[in-house]
């Protein structure tokens, strides 16, 4: 019989936790974790609901989970968002969540959070950011691995700060304003809007903690993510979102 080449596998680049990630064709090959089932029956029901979000193909014949890959490029090799881009996020994240009410939760299930959440109103994304936002025919947030038990605004909180307020170096009134596009984009009650910069400082606070604390334990792959910049980034961004909280407070007022 003749000889079957094995597929070609391109190695993709840009994720810190996943694990070696390539694409086979249309597809994408990550490591099947223990939490994978549970994650590929949540992403199952967020589709079956109206959700873009990468179609869970199964597993391999070497064991790895199987999705569909999305075409485009991520939102942060695009740089700054306009106001108009930022809304459209906003509106995203309050689809998934809305949709994420609405899953009752399968007994037994297992999920992986590297940081813990405050409470667990409903299963949140985790890392809605612009290192997980395909954008081109379709906008799709992928890596959906960190799934689990969140809050709408421990999770809004973080695409909030990832989308809106990520680069130091912006003014913060010219920040806030990106900031407010997208909680206008997500429709956000009183509530969220009260509580969001305190759990925006608390939550990027969480993420340097996680890098922080890894590096001195060695836990991988936050220990080397450490030292090769994430941690100073994200000590910037917490003293950046901290300092500037009254800031974001009178614009979500308003």
């Amino acid at each position: 019989m003749p000889h079957e080449e094995a597929p070609h596998e391109e190695a993709l680049s840009g994720g810190n936790a996943s694990g070696a990630v390539v694409r086979i064709g249309d597809t994408v090959r990550k490591p099947w974790t223990a939490s994978t089932a549970s994650v590929t029956a949540y992403v199952r029901a967020l589709r079956d609901a109206g959700i873009d979000a990468p179609e869970p193909r199964g597993r391999d014949e070497g064991g790895r989970q199987v999705i569909e890959f999305v075409p485009g490029e991520l939102a942060i090799e695009r740089g700054p968002m306009p106001p108009d881009d930022l809304y459209r996020v906003g509106m995203m994240v309050r689809a998934i969540h809305d949709a994420s009410a609405a899953y009752v939760v399968p007994a037994g299930s297992v999920w992986q959070s590297a940081i813990a959440a405050p409470g667990a109103e409903l299963v949140c994304h985790n890392d809605l950011a612009p290192w997980n936002l395909v954008q081109g025919e379709r906008w799709v947030f992928i890596d959906w691995d960190a799934a689990a038990p969140s809050t709408r605004l421990w999770d809004l909180a973080y695409a909030a700060q990832s989308f809106a307020l990520n680069d130091t170096s912006v003014p913060p009134d010219d920040a806030a304003r990106g900031l407010a596009a997208l909680v206008d984009g997500y429709g956000a009650g009183t509530a969220l809007r009260h509580g969001l910069p305190e759990a925006m400082v608390e939550r990027t606070a969480a993420m340097h903690e996680l890098l922080r604390r890894s590096h001195g334990t060695g836990t991988e792959p936050w220990s080397s993510m450490f030292v090769q910049g994430h941690g100073d980034h994200w000590r910037r961004v917490t003293a950046y979102v901290e300092r500037h909280r009254e800031i974001w407070a009178r614009v979500l007022r308003e």
